[in-house]
């Protein structure tokens, strides 16, 4: 969790944005940056954010759920100021609230919940889409704003699709914890929108998030394929609204995901 002097690195690894500088006991400083000014990645600054808050947590305890709202836009070669607030430790929960602030504004703030590990009924209702396995995939050449991260395309909801809304994930770095693994599925989790394949639905300007929500049902490590798959579920009123699961490569479902995104377009 110790990090050092803020350094900008041209091509930091995944592992370099998930280490963070503890100030203090709540306080947390991203001490690596992206080389040059550009738009900050949601899900880097939410995974961050999950970093600082289960560094506040009892090591025993595991984040089931997180519900964050992008503020304002950051800059990826600045640093991130987070601030937890540890709300509640309960005998099996734990809640805490991030606040993220570049140079005195409110970027991004989050809840998130830990949970100790319970035995019970182990019960899924959706199975993994049946797609070409990834090892059958070429690369995608898709990169985008993720770094340290594989990406294939296998077969999509819809032919015709502008973007990918079903892909196949793989860190390259050795993650090790589960905590860094739940940070790392955070981070890829908000790079793709369940709405690329709606009817009509042609988007005007870049894309923008409003609130980001993850389930974290199973434990599931990044280090090998991990299956995304998003859903449309709404656009209307200038926002558009789609939900998710990440399933293993062992179809097991891993994750589900909602987000609201800007969605303003031509007929608007």
């Amino acid at each position: 969790m110790s990090g050092q002097a803020n350094r900008v690195v041209s091509s930091p690894r995944l592992l370099d944005l998930l280490t963070l500088e503890r100030v203090e006991v709540n306080l947390f400083l991203t001490p690596v940056l992206h080389e040059g000014p550009s738009g900050l990645y949601g899900g880097q600054v939410a995974a961050q954010a999950l970093r600082a808050a289960a560094a506040t947590v009892d090591p025993e305890r595991h984040p089931h759920s997180l519900h964050g709202y992008f503020l304002s836009r950051g800059d990826a070669s600045r640093p991130v100021l987070l601030t937890v607030y540890q709300d509640r430790d309960g005998r099996s929960y734990s809640n805490r609230r991030v606040i993220a602030v570049q140079e005195g504004r409110v970027i991004f703030n989050m809840a998130a919940s830990f949970h100790v590990v319970e035995p019970g009924v182990d019960y899924q209702a959706h199975a993994a889409p049946e797609v070409t396995p990834p090892d059958e995939l070429p690369d995608s050449g898709i990169h985008g704003l993720l770094v340290g991260v594989e990406l294939r395309i296998p077969e999509q909801a819809q032919p015709d699709q502008k973007w990918p809304s079903r892909v196949w994930l793989r860190a390259r770095d050795a993650l090790g914890d589960d905590i860094l693994n739940a940070c790392a599925l955070t981070y890829v989790s908000d790079m793709f929108t369940g709405l690329a394949g709606t009817p009509g639905a042609e988007r005007l300007g870049p894309p923008t998030s409003l609130d980001h929500a993850v389930w974290f049902h199973r434990r599931v490590s990044l280090d090998d394929w991990v299956l995304m798959d998003l859903q449309p579920e709404s656009i209307a009123g200038g926002r558009g609204m789609y939900t998710g699961r990440i399933f293993g490569r062992d179809g097991r479902l891993a994750a589900g995901i909602a987000q609201e995104s800007v969605w303003r377009t031509a007929q608007a």
